[in-house]
């Protein structure tokens, strides 16, 4: 069975690796990570590349607010 696990950023450079080393730590073999970024002006998403081994999917663009977020993540996940 896959997990789907869908984040949603904004600005969120200082705890961003958190997650991203939370969901890397995981032992479910069958995971996909969702991350969508709502076009952060600070260094979200250069850390989300650098350190989101597990990330299977990023977008970063600007959105309607965190449901639209929510629901763009939804879409993509399988």
């Amino acid at each position: 069975m896959k997990i789907s696990i869908v984040t949603v950023t904004y600005n969120a450079a200082s705890t961003i690796v958190d997650t991203l080393r939370s969901v890397a730590q995981q032992t479910h073999r069958d995971i996909e990570h969702v991350v969508v970024d709502g076009a952060s002006r600070d260094d979200t998403v250069e850390k989300v590349r650098r350190h989101g081994s597990r990330v299977s999917h990023l977008i970063s663009e600007s959105d309607q607010g965190i449901y639209d977020a929510m629901n763009k993540g939804a879409a993509l996940a399988s």
